[in-house]
């Protein structure tokens, strides 16, 4: 079955290739192969590495407090990648440094034991890590403006690598062991690195970015609101990132499901992903971002009444429909609101609230959950969540409306 999936998925990047290069879109191209593997790096710690820490004797709380530390070295460093990237006009040569650096964070993991090493090395290792799929987005919204693209249509790329390694990886750990999670991680993100020297800069400008240009980003009225209301919604998803694998396990289900369970949705991201030029303008960004979230509270109430470990399979579909249109409309509607010369910055902001801010909430509040009550309550209480943010949107679209962002 994984070798159908494969060569499925190998004649699906044949096809497109071919398409890329007939174009004459070469930056496209190497563009697509980078987030592929930039995102098959990450997937191998946001899904696999709980699950290392469960087997070496942590408690869902410890686990949950590890789970935070990166999303805190996403909120500190991620703003400051994003900064330098616009500062100095390249995103390639930020995501060149972030790779050797998290190369050599991982290499030195090997050697952790300890919770209180596996606690600075986590916050050392999402500093370099955060920003190659982060900046990566950024660089892909530019080049999709630059080539008139739908940005959907080169991030489905960075899904694919997400779901396949997902998946392969779960094989690989049931057979040499969760002990070795580092190896296949390092194996990716060498490939990365090589890609990444290939890729080409866009839409730079030559207007001059300072810190006091970039902090007013955060500080205006319309993005903080916005990603105050986001921060509802992407709790809830951050939660899930840390504790499904757990949830597979405790009810019984082989590392293997955990393999299936992110490539079933993460491959239902990127078919999102892939049709967004087709369903993405018949609404408002809002709109779209109010409909996710719903969908959020449903896939999560669903999976609160879940008893054998199989039946999260096929609700992990509603990944698709939730983080797939959520990520584009809640992107595009950032990208709105910043100017050309702090795109960079701006998208990084948002990402670092995604994944960082909410990341941090999310594994302290679902592991404080699971140990005081249990993993199927904290999934009906990230149901409740996810419907408030959705509420919260509709209040912020009656607030603001379309008035117009400024930094002047």
């Amino acid at each position: 079955m994984v070798l159908v999936l494969v060569l499925v998925l190998g004649y699906v990047v044949l096809v497109i290739d071919l398409e890329e290069k007939e174009m004459g879109v070469g930056a496209v191209y190497r563009l697509k192969a980078y987030l592929f593997f930039a995102y098959s790096t990450m997937t191998v710690v946001i899904s696999y590495i709980p699950v290392y820490f469960k087997a070496e004797g942590l408690t869902a709380g410890e686990v949950g407090i590890l789970m935070a530390v990166g999303p805190l070295a996403t909120i500190l460093a991620q703003p400051l990648w994003g900064f330098l990237s616009d500062k100095y006009k390249t995103i390639k040569r930020m995501l060149i440094l972030a790779l050797i650096g998290l190369l050599v964070t991982g290499a030195v993991f090997l050697f952790i034991s300890s919770f209180i090493g596996y606690l600075i090395m986590m916050f050392v290792l999402f500093i370099f890590m955060s920003p190659i799929t982060a900046l990566g987005d950024s660089l892909s919204q530019k080049t999709a403006h630059q080539h008139r693209i739908s940005f959907g249509h080169i991030r489905m790329w960075g899904s694919l690598g997400f779901a396949f390694t997902s998946l392969v990886t779960g094989y690989i750990l049931t057979a040499i062991g969760v002990q070795y999670i580092l190896l296949p991680m390092m194996f990716m993100a060498i490939i990365a690195l090589w890609v990444a020297f290939g890729l080409q800069d866009a839409g730079v400008t030559t207007k001059p970015v300072t810190i006091v240009s970039a902090a007013k980003i955060g500080l205006h009225p319309r993005l903080f609101f916005f990603l105050v209301c986001t921060v509802f919604i992407s709790v809830t998803h951050r939660a899930n990132d840390s504790f499904l694998g757990i949830y597979l396990a405790e009810l019984g289900g082989p590392e293997a499901f955990i393999g299936w369970a992110w490539f079933i949705g993460v491959t239902a991201e990127a078919v999102v992903f892939a049709t967004s030029r087709y369903w993405f303008q018949r609404f408002s960004a809002l709109t779209f971002v109010f409909i996710s979230a719903c969908f959020y509270g449903i896939r999560w109430i669903l999976m609160s009444l879940v008893s054998v470990p199989w039946l999260l399979l096929p609700l992990q579909l509603f990944h698709g429909v939730t983080f797939g249109i959520f990520y584009i409309a809640a992107f595009s509607y950032v990208s709105r609101l910043i100017p050309d010369h702090l795109q960079a910055t701006g998208h990084v902001l948002f990402i670092t609230t995604f994944f960082g801010l909410s990341g941090i909430i999310g594994s302290l509040f679902g592991g404080w959950m699971v140990d005081t009550f249990s993993i199927s309550s904290l999934y009906t209480v990230l149901g409740i969540f996810a419907f408030l943010g959705g509420i919260g949107v509709l209040f912020y679209h009656l607030i603001f409306g379309k008035s117009i962002l400024s930094f002047s």
